[in-house]
This record gives structure tokens, C-alpha cells and sequence, in this order.
């Protein structure tokens, strides 16, 4: 038996409490009123530059800091090191104001690798940056609507889809080794992405770029965001040897 509208509306409900949302999901209701003292709080790192290219100066940081990093001899040092060598370029918003409302400025869908720190990656405080993941970085139903969230909510202007170095997830999408039914699920979209002749540092690019052209595809809200020039959506590749990021072309 189907259920009713009240009980689809009373799951929907339990689900944006579940998940934090409150009654910001477009759709059930308006989305809550932010008023102007904590949006300035929130919006106190904000970035000088634009999104992308923030992302790349704060990465460029990174970058200094993870090869300070790689020469100190002990785990504690190079702790040290790290935090150290990224200086006076970080900032954080007050834990008060984030304990009320969000106003990130860029979000990130990528890998679920726990070698993919995103706010260290981009030299960013909390509240920065909106982050999706899922093994391979797959434009998957969930993570879509995570971002529709992000854009029509939150108002985020820059997406970018953000594969990596040695890839699990497309390592097992391009063997032959038996996976277990819900892997086959995830590596399904990888596989799709895939160039005839390719290695796997170019199969993670290829991966990275097709998910992020399917994003407008398969959401008609990001689709017109990115064509009002509201949104851009940039793929692009992370090094975890170097720290360095590196932009693909769309």
C-alpha cells in the first residue's frame, strides 16, 4: 500500500531534523531568516578573491606547509611543522556564530579518502567550506542533493569536484577483483568515465571531469544556477605527494 501524504510529509520532516536541516530543504519550507549581526559573523572570512581562486592561494599555502612537513623527522614535528609554516593565512569564525547558521563559499565534492583534509587542503577555518564525499567522488543521489542544498540555501557559488592521487575507488573500478554488490554500485559511474588506454592518474582526471558534468545533468536546480551564472562547477585533481591542486579543464 503507497503511502499517504501526511506520512511522506512527516519522513521528509524526521529527515531534515535528522540531518540538521530544519526546515531548509527547497520545497517544504522557506529557508530559516539569518539576520544581518550573525550573517556578518559568518561572512567574517569571507575571501578578498574569488572563490576558485581562493582555493588556489589557500591550496598554494598548503603546499609550503606540506613540504615543511615532509622534512621533519617525528609525527609531533611535523605537526609543528605544518602549523607553523602556514603562518597568519588561516582564519576562523567565532564557534558562537557557528553554533547558529552557516554561509560557506565554496563546496567541495570529493573522495571519502581520510587523506583529503579539505581545511587544511585549503588553508580554511570551519564554516568555509560546504564538503560532500563518497568513495571516488561519483555524482551520487545524495551527494546531488547535499549540493542542491548548498546552492539554493546557502548560496554557494563555486562547486568543485575534487578527485586524488592513488585512488582507491578508481583502482577498483579498473580491476577485474570480485566487489560485493553495493561496491559494484559505486564504481558503476566510475566506469563510465572511463577513456580506453588510460592509467589511472588519468582515469582519476577523467573520473573528476565526468562528475562534474553530470551534476548539471542530473539536477535541473544546479543546471540552471550554472547556466544564470550563479554557480560554477570546476573539476580538478589533488596531488597527495606535492599537496598541490591542480584545476581540469571543464
Amino acid at each position: 500500500m503507497a503511502p499517504s501524504r501526511r506520512e511522506l510529509l512527516e519522513k521528509a520532516a524526521f529527515l531534515g531534523a535528522a540531518l540538521g536541516f530544519g526546515q531548509c530543504w527547497p520545497g517544504l519550507a522557506q529557508a530559516a531568516v539569518v539576520d544581518g549581526d550573525l550573517r556578518a559573523q559568518l561572512e567574517v572570512c569571507k575571501p578578498s578573491l574569488k572563490p576558485l581562486q581562493q582555493l588556489i592561494a589557500g591550496n598554494q599555502r598548503f603546499m609550503k606547509a606540506w613540504a615543511a612537513a615532509g622534512e621533519a623527522e617525528s609525527p609531533d614535528l611535523r605537526m609543528q611543522a605544518l602549523q607553523l609554516a602556514y603562518g597568519d593565512g588561516g582564519c576562523e569564525i567565532k564557534p558562537q556564530a557557528l553554533a547558529k547558521g552557516q554561509r560557506p563559499w565554496a563546496a567541495v565534492l570529493t573522495c571519502a579518502d581520510s587523506r583529503v583534509p579539505l581545511e587544511w587542503l585549503f588553508n580554511t577555518g570551519d564554516g568555509e567550506l560546504f564538503g560532500v564525499r563518497s568513495a571516488g567522488n561519483t555524482a551520487f543521489n545524495e551527494g546531488v542533493a547535499s549540493l542542491e542544498y548548498a546552492v539554493a540555501n546557502l548560496d554557494v557559488p563555486l562547486i568543485m569536484v575534487l578527485g586524488h592521487s592513488g585512488c582507491g575507488a578508481v583502482t577498483a573500478a579498473m580491476a577485474d577483483a570480485m566487489l560485493t554488490p553495493l561496491l559494484e554500485d559505486l564504481v558503476t559511474p566510475i566506469r563510465a568515465s572511463f577513456v580506453p588506454g588510460n592509467n589511472l592518474t588519468e582515469a582519476i582526471k577523467s573520473n573528476a571531469c565526468y562528475s562534474a558534468a553530470q551534476l548539471p545533468k542530473r539536477s535541473e536546480l544546479l543546471r540552471k544556477a550554472q547556466t544564470s551564472g550563479k554557480l560554477k562547477i570546476q573539476p580538478a585533481y589533488f596531488d597527495i605527494e606535492s599537496g598541490q591542486v591542480s584545476l581540469l579543464l571543464v
